[in-house]
């Protein structure tokens, strides 16, 4: 379905706007393990409900995130689980477990999620066949010299390209700063692509770095990532939203990728938050013919945008 909102022509990518909700759709609680910032969420739809993972932090500690759980019938209103699923448990997680994005592959989720000790934040995998219960596969790459173990995020095609040299594998693109390509026939063990795919642009809205959003789709006209950037206007720094084509046989080689962001701050709650200036996408669903689009806002709440279809 999201074909219908895309259009390339003559290696030109544009994409139909993106109408917002004016309010945030969840706010920090009074109290509890998502009282001082709730945002960057994933989205998974079953049956009929639509179930929502989201990094939370708390006024009472200086964790950099725990995974929360919502439920929602609508995708507007959600009901919170009171205690996350997802805490940090090991070494390489102490500080925070951050930024969610779940496929799903046969009768199993993958979550792909930052795991943060203090000075690093690396792509970490689990698993689930539920939701709630996850099974940590730890760090992804223990050693990525190109940014010294800097990693972070990662968002996963959830098909075996049929095409090319990566036929029968999994693909996944990650990293932050560059977008680099990943590969693997498990979705646990993961090779990589020493060259980045996707680089910040120096005279355009990405001109400081690019990071995945959710995850990747194939698309009648190629692999689609819509991913996260932040550049400079003047000394202010604003995180908005692009859109990159990949080649279907080939997904190091990028095909188009849009001139003007598709999701940028533009109401307060956006502009002024935890980190001001940010609009920072990591779930997409399709629900009552539209197409939504979860994002945190300014790092402090959850909005949502969507293409009707």
């Amino acid at each position: 379905m999201i074909e219908k909102v895309l259009n390339l022509n003559k290696g030109v990518l544009s994409v139909k706007p993106l109408q917002k909700l004016s309010h945030p759709i969840l706010k920090p609680s009074k109290e509890g393990f998502d009282s001082k910032n709730i945002y960057n969420p994933t989205v998974v739809k079953v049956k009929d409900t639509i179930i929502m993972l989201y990094r939370a932090e708390s006024k009472k500690d200086k964790i950099t995130g725990r995974i929360g759980l919502a439920l929602s019938q609508d995708g507007i209103n959600f009901l919170r689980h009171p205690e996350p699923i997802l805490e940090p448990e090991y070494d390489y997680e102490v500080m925070g477990v951050e930024d969610p994005r779940v496929v799903k592959v046969g009768n199993t989720y993958y979550m792909t999620y930052t795991g943060y000790d203090g000075k690093t934040a690396k792509l970490c995998i689990a698993s689930s066949k539920n939701l709630v219960n996850w099974k940590k596969h730890g760090v992804v790459f223990e050693d990525f010299p190109q940014t010294k173990d800097w990693t972070k995020s990662g968002a996963i095609l959830p098909q075996k390209l049929e095409k090319g040299e990566f036929k029968g594998k999994y693909i996944m693109y990650f990293g932050d700063s560059n977008i680099w390509l990943a590969y693997s026939n498990d979705l646990i063990n993961w090779e990589y692509i020493e060259n980045p795919v996707l680089k910040p642009r120096k005279d355009n809205f990405d001109n400081v770095l690019v990071e995945p959003g959710p995850f990747t789709i194939m698309t009648e006209l190629g692999i689609l990532l819509i991913y996260n950037s932040a550049g400079k206007e003047g000394d202010t720094l604003k995180y908005k939203v692009g859109v990159a084509l990949f080649d279907k046989e080939d997904p190091t080689k990028l095909i188009a990728r849009t001139e003007k962001p598709i999701l940028e701050p533009t109401y307060e709650w956006e502009i002024n938050g935890w980190v001001n200036n940010v609009v920072f996408v990591e779930g997409l669903i399709e629900h009552d013919n539209k197409i939504y689009i979860y994002y945190g806002g300014a790092d402090k709440y959850i909005g949502l945008a969507y293409w009707e279809v």
